[in-house]
């Protein structure tokens, strides 16, 4: 098969530096998967995202559908766990179990929140959002916020803790631990925005792609939060816009303000430096703009 990774995976694989092995052989993957699960490919989607590769396919008995494969580091077993707890709730659903991926159902790769005005998707994906906080069930391998954020904590303490900036993002997310709601315990989606959700056929609007994680809902509209942070850089009224947003998101989904304040500038700090170290210095500065807003 003639087949070619979209370059926006290929940078991301990159700059994470452990799956190299696993682009290379890709092609022969992608032939061996399908070949065994009954699937005819369509197409590549292009752009694609950053932590898998995405196809449209059709089944045997000519179901469109979606092929996912992801290397390991992107934990495809537990975004497949996720996403089977969510049986098309909110989210897309699982067809089928590949070895490294799933068949997902055919949504519209194409249009997704960020197609509306701001105002409206925003509407929607806090909608679409809440239908994917249910408890954890027992025995689930996810992972916790406090311990996903422990790892980021320490790379930022790393690079620059003596940045004013840093140390304030750095002293939120210990007291946000230290003081999480024993009673806000939920499933979250991990990376929800507005990209992650696309229009399909048996819902308006579905979710895709989460990293999924345990713990409290404000951690999950942080960067919801932060949508289209390069529109609020370049406008006069950036500043009193982003925080008019997290307030309107925090009330729209009956949060503490504060909270999903604290959360919003550590994600946004954490993932500002990351793009710094990954060569990204534009977008980076970008967001460090929008969370000295907070």
């Amino acid at each position: 098969m003639d087949l070619q990774a979209p370059g926006r995976l290929v940078r991301a694989l990159g700059e994470r530096g452990d799956d190299g092995a696993w682009l290379g052989g890709l092609a022969e993957r992608v032939e061996e998967t399908t070949t065994r699960a009954h699937l005819d490919v369509e197409r590549v989607v292009v752009p694609g995202g950053r932590r898998g590769l995405v196809l449209l396919v059709r089944l045997a008995d000519g179901t469109p559908a979606a092929l996912k494969l992801a290397p390991p580091s992107a934990a495809p077993d537990l975004e497949r766990a996720a996403l089977e707890l969510w049986d098309g709730f909110g989210a897309v659903r699982v067809l089928g179990a590949v070895d490294g991926g799933m068949v997902l159902e055919r949504l519209r790769p194409e249009v997704s929140l960020r197609s509306l005005p701001e105002a409206k998707a925003l509407l929607e994906a806090a909608g679409t959002v809440r239908r994917l906080w249910v408890p954890p069930p027992a025995g689930h391998g996810f992972e916790s916020v406090a311990d996903r954020t422990q790892a980021r904590a320490g790379l930022l303490r790393a690079d620059a803790a003596d940045d004013p900036l840093v140390s304030a993002a750095l002293s939120a997310r210990d007291e946000l631990v230290g003081s999480a709601p024993e009673d806000d315990l939920f499933v979250l989606h991990g990376r929800f925005r507005q990209g992650k959700v696309l229009a399909g056929e048996r819902a308006p609007w579905l979710t895709v792609g989460p990293e999924p994680l345990v713990g409290e809902r404000a951690y999950d509209l942080a960067r919801l939060a932060r949508d289209r942070a390069e529109d609020l850089v370049a406008a006069a009224s950036g500043a009193s816009a982003a925080r008019r947003r997290v307030n309107k998101l925090a009330d729209s989904l009956d949060l503490d303000a504060d909270r999903l304040r604290g959360w919003t500038l550590f994600r946004a700090v954490e993932s500002a430096l990351r793009a710094v170290r990954a060569g990204r210095r534009q977008q980076g500065e970008g967001l460090l703009e929008f969370a000295s807003w907070l």
